[in-house]
């Protein structure tokens, strides 16, 4: 029988309760912990609350097609809720604690010093944090060399990604622990310097904010701008990230391309960084030059080039806008 790592979540609010699902669909046993004290009669609504979610949320998978229905209730009884009175037993056997507490900075400190004293020192804490950066957290933790950030997307249970974030004071062993376990359970964690918006908020909100002022200024109507994002910049970022599509299609474009928008919509939200104009002036612009973000010098480009059009015609299918071609004479 293989051991499996004992998770806890500090908090059974909802992103406590998607990644006990995570775990729990992942073999693992999960004590979902209710921070706050309570009647009896408020902590077994709080637990009958949470279990009902986590129920239907494996429900819902079992519908889309992702295990048989059958298998719902042995994978909600590795879920386990329990009240502040058993925090301290919860935490100190669990391996690795995930504190998914409301985005308030003293309340999060307060709550991950109990925690942490509760827990011993064994224990990986990982907040779950979106918008605090991990060094203003780290020293609330007693022995801060095994906490960092760990940033779930919401759906937690079906995002593969989650960016992990060490602090100054985090243990790289740590980091690489929580990195492996995550893999070994169907995530794909990257690891991420401690910035304002990780990587994916970062991106994801400027996207956002011009999609709207696009809108805002009659360019599309919002239906004819999410086709768009849908068909096109999804359709392509969903096979290529967004370095390696500068490098495919040559960051001499994208230099270009952003010198003629920052001039003709007057803003410099369009300027390329530093970075784009020395790989210009070092002739680093991609796949012609063998040499961009991304290393192609001893790659079989053509070989390279017709997996990731293998990868765009599943897309197409994925869309069902495969189409067979017209032979039939006009």
């Amino acid at each position: 029988m293989t051991i499996r790592e004992k998770i806890a979540c500090l908090g059974a609010g909802r992103m406590g309760r998607g990644i006990a699902v995570v775990f729990a669909y992942a073999g693992h046993d999960v004590a979902l912990v209710d921070f706050k004290p309570r009647s009896e009669a408020d902590f077994q609504k709080l637990a009958g609350e949470a279990m009902a979610e986590v129920e239907r949320t494996l429900a819902t998978l079992a519908k889309l097609g992702l295990f048989d229905a059958s298998a719902a209730k042995t994978i909600a009884a590795r879920v386990h809720v329990v009240p502040q009175a058993g925090a301290q037993a919860a935490f100190s056997l669990a391996d690795v604690i995930f504190e998914g507490v409301p985005e308030v900075l003293d309340l999060k400190r307060e709550a991950l010093k109990q925690c942490a004293e509760l827990a011993g020192p064994k224990p990986i804490i990982a907040s779950t944090t979106s918008t605090i950066l991990v060094d203003d957290l780290s020293d609330a933790v007693p022995h801060p060399e095994r906490f960092l950030n760990a940033h779930w997307l919401n759906p937690a249970y079906l995002v593969p990604l989650v960016e992990l974030s060490p602090g100054k004071h985090t243990d790289p062993a740590v980091t690489a622990k929580l990195k492996a376990l995550l893999e070994h359970i169907g995530k794909v964690p990257v690891v991420c310097a401690a910035r304002p918006g990780y990587i994916v908020p970062r991106i994801q909100a400027l996207a956002m904010n011009e999609a709207a002022r696009m809108v805002e200024e009659g360019v599309a109507t919002p239906e004819e701008l999410d086709k768009a994002i849908k068909y096109g910049f999804g359709f392509r970022f969903a096979v290529l990230g967004l370095l390696e599509f500068i490098d495919w299609g040559g960051g001499d474009i994208l230099f270009y391309a952003s010198r003629y928008l920052t001039k003709a919509l007057d803003s410099d939200r369009y300027a390329a960084p530093e970075i784009i104009e020395k790989n210009m002036r070092e002739g680093h612009i991609g796949l012609t030059t063998r040499k961009g973000f991304l290393d192609y010098e001893n790659l079989d480009l053509d070989a390279y080039r017709a997996e990731r059009l293998k990868s765009f015609v599943g897309m197409l299918g994925f869309l069902d806008l495969v189409k067979p071609p017209v032979l039939e004479k006009e």
